[in-house]
């Protein structure tokens, strides 16, 4: 029975296809992007040093079509502002939202919308978002191709570990926590639940 949604999805450029962590890709589309190297299906058990990491996004920079480019804070305040009017709207619930310089996470109950089709929503208003303010180029993407992943939510206490994980992915780069006026306190909902 699925609860919830965690939704994840990159900042244009990061976690492509053959990235050294590991990823859900099966193949790659984009031939330049081939010569990064082979597709590793899933996350590497031993995952690569930092260095690596960046030394693989520094050669992805070379062949990429579009500059590859990070969220200010700024800019992550116009996407965050920009979720909030999508869960108002909508009237999802919120759990758990992190606009990160790189990549998206968001924790939504479960909902009539499917969550690819709750993703593709985001990425728009987001995009649209900070078109708006004029800082980026419209021939930029702003997100990487694809729906982004999900993890289902099935219990109460895969809820409360995947809020705990997403409140601390600003602290874990030195920023401070995200406080969001759309994201709601968990209060053990679960299907069926009345309270």
């Amino acid at each position: 029975m699925v609860a919830g949604y965690h939704l994840i999805w990159t900042v244009y450029g990061y976690w492509l296809p053959n990235d050294p962590r590991g990823s859900t890709s099966k193949e790659i589309r984009v031939e330049p992007i081939q010569t990064l190297g082979d597709i590793h299906y899933g996350r590497k058990a031993v995952q690569p040093s930092s260095r690596e990491i960046r030394a693989f996004q520094e050669q992805a920079q070379d062949v990429l079509k579009h500059p590859v480019l990070t969220f200010d804070d700024d800019e992550i305040a116009v996407v965050g502002q920009a979720f909030g009017d999508i869960i108002t709207e909508k009237e999802y619930t919120c759990y758990a939202c992190a606009v990160m310089p790189d990549h998206v996470h968001l924790l939504i109950r479960r909902h009539r919308d499917m969550a690819e089709d709750m993703i593709a929503l985001f990425q728009e208003k987001g995009r649209a978002a900070l078109l708006a303010t004029e800082k980026r180029n419209p021939t930029q993407p702003i997100w990487s191709a694809g729906p982004g992943w999900k993890t289902f939510i099935n219990t109460r206490r895969q809820f409360e570990i995947e809020i705990e994980y997403i409140r601390m992915n600003p602290i874990k780069i030195g920023k401070p926590e995200q406080v969001w006026d759309f994201v709601k306190k968990y209060d053990g909902w679960m299907p069926g639940y009345r309270g």
